[in-house]
């Protein structure tokens, strides 16, 4: 009997033929040493079957097979007579994985990224794997600033072949930004350059941006923003020499230079246009923004590139290329710039992808796209649909992209990609005050119904002095042309009597229908139709205006509603506006067979200016005017009311304004709300300190002023009240957050404040 022996450390000799030996027939294959590994594996893996030929390179091979499973820490190869024995070792199992000392990660996440990339339990243990992961481990570690990490591995054997897998891990401290200095700057201080990049030392809000950490692409973000800076005020040789960055032998505190060149300022001396301009010249040098005797500005210089590409690429020349080469005198300082026009081919959009919504329906977004398939490309339509697309307030992101169709020089395909929000609101709001303590109320809606675009909403107020139950739906495309349909209920209660300020109480149910017809790109016209019934519940030491109009239109009134507006929607996004307008217009008018006879109209211009940087201005103005007809009073329940959250802050919802009376003539606590409304607010909103370009957190410095008439009162500006405060907008893990502290400025004595107001909401 001859034995033919092939340990593991001789594989490649194999395939030399070192050990040759005479071929045989196969005629039975035995496995020896498993513990885990089915026979059947190894069978598979083998090159040579029973009753086959079986020589020296059928071995190496068969070696090499089973190596390359990665199963078995030992192969062995035996002839006996023509049986064919393969001795293997199998490499252990790991029965567990163990993390000690680690605070700054979830273990489970961890685990999960460790499974990745081949360590887990019940996988086979390899030594390079664990080393790699042991690598990538710290790698995590001084990613989040922690440089004095260590991390040991303990691998323990256990019975049945298995081994457990420990890692210690000694955190240590966070190594934070200590000093940061910029060589070169003499045009600017170096001050206010810090002042413009995101990392900085540590202060009192680092524990949540993590901006005193260092970070590679942060540093590198930063020094683009210093260059911006510089370029845009006229340094066309600015340069950045290098940055260094140092840390200390305890591995605790970091020291960033950056070193510069500012070179000198230049003006613009001209600007030519070159090339195939397409369009006549007059018309794009319109879109030129820079001018001769101006300083340099890289963003006006890209803005003139970008302007004159959106043209032609309105035109269908989707692959336009504008470039701007600069002339620089350096004797002068001037710089001259040539603008080099060449428009390519013209171009139509053969198919348009939407990617990334797995609950909204792709009709819900195609019928926002204003560029059709099979139409010439025009960017100005693209550019349109995505906003239209980002307005409708389902999505955290929409980007469209424009690649070329392959094998095509005309054709391009329009993907857009939406990151999809939960649509689901349900929101809580809630004011303190002396009077009435807490007020709550919260509403529960579904902006995307089933990804259908559909809206439901269900709203709960359960204020001390209003409950209201109220069901709302709407269909914005109950047309394909995008006429929309919906239906309102409501059941409305009123009782004061629980704080003591006016025995009534007051029941209103009402349904309604609406339409709205879309007449341009960005206006719409709305009608409505709805029945609502009031019942009024007086007593003895009820209001006086109560009695009288019970007294003289009875307890219970039924009125028909018609409604008509106008609005028109220019913002530039749903959730963070910072340019364009809305405008409303609205109208109703309670109609025949009705019991009651009353007209209200309504006015509101909201406009967003961008100012400097990511400061933006918001300006609010409303009016609203109401009177009765036919020998009929305006309803006092149909009444404007102002003061809260949605109004002029710093004072309680619905308390500015003349106060009721009882039916001594006693001034009591109650407002009686107003037939003419008029309130302004300015808000200046900008991101939150050390936030850098997050803007989930959003302050706001506001001055809010507004008033309500009551019949017989002369509207007069002397009688509005002013606030101005403080407010936050955070759109935090739980949901939307908002906060305001106001300061009331002109205060009457029997006004009623609430300084702090806050509202929160949680979305699913």
């Amino acid at each position: 009997m001859r034995k033919f022996l092939l340990p593991a450390l001789t594989a490649g000799l194999l395939s030399a033929h070192a050990y040759a030996f005479e071929p045989f027939v196969v005629r039975d294959i035995r496995v020896e040493g498993i513990q885990r590994t089915e026979a059947g594996t190894v069978f598979n893996y083998l090159p040579v079957r029973v009753g086959e030929s079986f020589n020296d390179e059928k071995a190496a091979q068969a070696i090499k097979a089973l190596f390359a499973t990665g199963f078995f820490k030992d192969v062995r190869i035996e002839a006996e007579g023509d049986v064919l024995v393969v001795v293997i070792e199998e490499r252990p199992a790991i029965a567990s994985l163990d993390f000690t000392g680690m605070k700054e990660f979830d273990k489970e996440a961890i685990k999960k990224g460790l499974r990745e990339v081949g360590l887990a339990e019940s996988r086979i243990f390899d030594r390079a794997v664990l080393e790699r992961a042991e690598q990538e481990l710290k790698r995590q570690y001084l990613s989040r600033g922690r440089y004095s990490v260590e991390v040991k591995t303990t691998v323990t054997p256990l019975e049945r072949n298995r081994v457990a897998i420990s890692f210690q891990v000694d955190e240590g401290e966070v190594a934070k930004i200590r000093q940061i200095n910029i060589v070169g700057a003499n045009a600017f201080k170096e001050k206010d350059l810090l002042k413009l990049i995101t990392l900085t030392t540590p202060n009192w809000l680092s524990w949540y941006t993590k901006n005193d950490q260092y970070s590679k692409q942060k540093l590198g973000a930063d020094v683009e923003t210093l260059r911006s800076w510089y370029l845009d005020r006229g340094y066309l040789e600015f340069n950045v020499d290098s940055t260094q960055v140092s840390i200390t032998p305890d591995k605790q505190d970091i020291y960033i230079t950056i070193s510069i060149t500012e070179g000198e300022k230049y003006t613009i001396s001209g600007v030519k246009m070159s090339g195939d301009l397409l369009l006549p010249e007059a018309e794009l040098r319109k879109l030129v923004k820079l001018r001769t005797g101006e300083e340099f500005s890289r963003k006006n210089l890209t803005d003139t590139t970008k302007a004159i590409n959106d043209r032609l690429a309105n035109e269908g020349y989707a692959f336009a290329n504008v470039n701007a080469v600069p002339e620089p005198d350096k004797d002068k300082r001037t710089v001259a710039f040539t603008v080099f026009v060449d428009p390519g081919r013209r171009v139509y959009v053969r198919r348009i992808n939407v990617v990334g919504n797995s609950k909204t329906a792709d009709q819900v977004i195609r019928r926002e796209f204003r560029q059709m398939e099979g139409a010439w490309y025009d960017g100005e339509k693209i550019n349109r649909s995505r906003t239209r697309v980002d307005r409708l307030g389902y999505f955290d992101a929409a980007t469209i992209e424009t690649p070329a169709v392959p094998g095509s020089t005309d054709q391009v395909d329009v993907n857009i990609t939406v990151k999809e929000k939960p649509t689901g609101n349900l929101m809580f709001g809630a004011g303190f005050s002396s009077s009435e303590s807490l007020i709550l109320s919260t509403s529960v809606s579904q902006q995307n119904l089933f990804g259908s675009g559909k809206s439901l909403s269900l709203s709960l107020n359960s204020g001390s002095i209003n409950k209201t139950y109220a069901l709302s739906f709407t269909d914005p495309y109950y047309t394909p042309d995008g006429i929309s349909r919906g239906f309102d209920l409501y059941l409305r209660n009123v009782d004061p009597t629980r704080l003591n300020i006016g025995n009534y109480r007051t029941s209103s149910i009402g349904a309604g229908l609406r339409w709205g017809f879309p007449i341009r790109e960005d206006d719409r016209i709305n009608f409505g139709l709805a029945v609502d019934q009031t019942s009024i519940d007086t007593f003895a030491d009820s209001p006086l205006r109560y009695k009288n109009f019970v007294n003289e239109f009875g307890d219970t009134n039924t009125s028909l509603v018609s409604t008509i507006g106008w609005g028109r929607d220019t913002r530039d996004s749903f959730i963070y506006p910072t340019r364009g307008s809305v405008q409303r217009v609205n109208g109703e008018v309670s109609v025949p067979p009705g019991d009651l006879r009353y007209m209200k109209a309504s006015y509101q211009h909201q406009t967003y200016f961008p100012l400097w940087g990511d400061f933006v201005l918001m300006l609010n103005g409303e009016l609203g005017y109401g009177r009765g007809y036919g020998g009929k009073p305006l309803p006092f329940y149909k009444n404007y009311y102002v003061g809260g959250i949605g109004s002029v802050r710093g004072f309680e919802t619905a308390s500015i304004g003349q106060r009721d009376r009882d039916a001594n003539g006693n001034l009591l606590r109650t407002t009686i709300g107003g037939d003419r409304k008029l309130v302004m607010n300015a808000e200046v909103l900008f991101p939150f300190p050390g936030m850098g370009q997050d803007k989930t957190l959003r302050l706001g410095t506001f001055f809010d002023a507004g008033n309500v008439w009551a019949d017989g009162q002369s509207l007069s500006v002397s009688d509005l009240r002013y606030s101005a405060g403080l407010s936050v907008a955070w759109s935090s893990p739980m949901g939307p957050l908002k906060f305001s502290i106001a300061q009331p400025l002109n205060k009457e004595p029997t006004d009623r404040l609430q300084r702090f107001q806050f509202q929160m909401g949680n979305v699913f």
